[in-house]
């Protein structure tokens, strides 16, 4: 009798028992006592208590479309950052002190790793905290030049944030030859202008995915809010211009012919001046921030294309994906506010 092929797997979710197994058995934190998996999005996470008051978060890597995660780099720049003053999660250790151990699932191997619980909440609409969200994306680009850790596996380049999730959109297949045409067009002009401007603009070690839901906030000692940052699996080598485009993408309105309101424009101008308050911000870059707003949109839909065996292909409806269409096109002409 021929024994049945295994069964393909495309990403399995633990329970939050399984996580605390796993931690009991490779770190030396005693009883966890609570476990719950808070978010299942391109990682699963989940919220841990131990038996003598120690919080932590549990991150279960999963399958990215760019490769395997790169958290031997994420993990000592971490490190890094911590032991230079700046606000982070750092990962804390297990038994034999390595900053990860690999969970056996269905699918695989994922890296399991634990990072330090930051309290506080996320800026929001407010003006103070992301102000505070500016000052503290420009101290950690400040405090990384002194990083000698292990490289990144991954550069934060126009292959990695355009061309290579451009392959996979194109792919798709709720994408149509009109709008693989429009995007393949609009990918191209975006490259073009970029290129043309790498030579005057900044490189850093970028967080890669500082929108506003990845830091929170809290009082200092002197009263003055204070942003702390977590999730740095998509930090790399990058440019400066992209680290503070991810901000503007997330709170510029979502509509071809959008502008911001007024309350829109003074939190960007607040963050700007923020950063701005730690290191300077050269007119290039600035001027820069616009042109890679279509970029970071198209790598977050390439990441839900490389993501279609486990969130399914109406995660990119094409109806979506023609509206994405006009506002890139749209964001082209766009000036970075000032």
């Amino acid at each position: 009798m021929t024994a049945a092929a295994p069964i393909e797997i495309a990403q399995s979710t633990p329970t939050g028992g399984a996580i605390a197994h796993q931690v009991m058995k490779h770190y030396a934190l005693g009883k966890v006592t609570y476990c719950v998996l808070m978010r299942r999005g391109f990682n699963h996470v989940y919220e841990m208590r131990f038996a003598d008051g120690l919080c932590a978060v549990a991150r279960l890597c999963a399958e990215r479309p760019r490769g395997a995660p790169n958290t031997a780099y994420e993990t000592a720049m971490l490190r890094h950052l911590k032991a230079a003053g700046a606000g982070v999660a750092a990962p804390l250790a297990t038994r034999s002190g390595a900053d990860s151990i690999a969970m056996p699932l269905p699918e695989g191997p994922r890296d399991l790793v634990l990072f330090e619980y930051l309290p506080g909440e996320g800026p929001g609409e407010s003006v103070p905290d992301t102000e505070a969200t500016g000052r503290g994306l420009a101290l950690l680009h400040e405090l990384a030049q002194g990083y000698a850790g292990p490289p990144s596996r991954y550069q934060l380049d126009l292959q990695h944030l355009l061309h290579a999730p451009l392959a996979l959109l194109c792919a798709a297949p709720t994408m149509d030859d009109a709008l693989r045409a429009g995007y393949i067009a609009l990918a191209s002009r975006v490259a073009e202008r970029i290129t043309a401007l790498l030579p005057q603009l900044t490189r850093v070690a970028c967080h890669g995915d500082c929108h506003g839901g990845n830091n929170f906030v809290t009082d200092g000692p002197d009263g003055t809010r204070v942003a702390s940052f977590f999730d740095f699996d998509d930090a790399g080598p990058g440019l400066l211009a992209y680290d503070l485009s991810v901000y503007l993408w997330n709170t510029f309105p979502r509509k071809a012919g959008g502008v911001f309101d007024e309350a829109g424009l003074t939190r960007w101008q607040r963050y700007i001046a923020g950063y701005r308050s730690v290191r300077p911000l050269a007119p290039a870059d600035f001027d820069a921030i616009t042109s890679f707003l279509p970029v970071r949109q198209i790598w977050l839909m390439g990441e839900f294309a490389g993501r279609i065996p486990v969130w399914g292909a109406q995660a990119i409806p094409s109806v979506y994906l023609r509206k994405q269409l006009e506002i890139m096109e749209y964001w082209e002409s766009m000036h970075t506010p000032a």
